[in-house]
């Protein structure tokens, strides 16, 4: 059984911090569901995703600060670094999404992201989850499941990602700026999931190497 408390120890910031990080991740995709939900006509802003973002910030900071001050740790401060850096390009990479989208919504009008925003949510869900138990006691096989999950998921939103490249290329009737514009939300919605397998890849890692 593996304990990231028992390491760290009950004064030892990093736990928790990971922990606010992945739950800020989890945040900026649920952002997305009301943005992406009606394409074309959504006339929000960009500051859900920029506090996130920035909240999220604060948080890569403050582990950073914590290194700094910290002469002796359990884990390796590689690893820590790691996975506070994969955490943060979730939100930093959902708030790209919503960018590129407010540019021009009128390019999304009629699609549905129902599916994609499924796969964000569902792989974000499954990085806090593995989280919170570093802070408990978890055994290889949990872990290896749960990573199991990312990775079945991942491979979902592959082949999201391919159905919609298709579209956009054999749609004669997508003008070329629209098939550009659909292109780059479609890719960095891909990203996320794949920064959440990259986070879970860290956790995984960590767990294996002190279990």
């Amino acid at each position: 059984m593996f304990s990231l408390q028992s390491l760290f120890g009950r004064k030892d910031p990093f736990q928790s911090l990971l922990a606010a990080s992945a739950a800020q991740a989890k945040s900026s995709v649920a952002a997305l569901h009301g943005l992406l939900s009606n394409p074309g006509t959504s006339s929000g802003g960009l500051e859900a995703f920029s506090e996130s973002r920035r909240q999220d910030k604060q948080i890569t900071l403050q582990i950073e600060e914590a290194l700094c001050r910290t002469f002796v740790t359990q884990l390796e401060r590689e690893d820590i670094e790691a996975l506070s850096k994969a955490l943060y390009r979730i939100p930093k990479t959902a708030e790209k999404i919503a960018e590129r989208f407010l540019i021009s919504p009128q390019r999304f009008a009629g699609l549905d992201f129902s599916a994609e925003v499924a796969s964000m949510d569902a792989a974000t869900a499954v990085v806090v989850e593995m989280i919170d138990h570093l802070g408990g006691e978890m055994n290889p096989e949990a872990l290896h499941s749960l990573n199991a999950r990312l990775q079945e998921i991942e491979g979902n939103a592959d082949k999201q990602l391919l159905a919609a490249l298709r579209r956009i290329y054999n749609d004669s009737g997508l003008d070329p700026l629209s098939a550009i514009a659909q292109k780059d939300l479609y890719d960095l919605i891909e990203k996320v999931v794949d920064r959440c397998r990259d986070a879970g890849t860290v956790v995984t890692h960590i767990v294996l190497k002190n279990s």
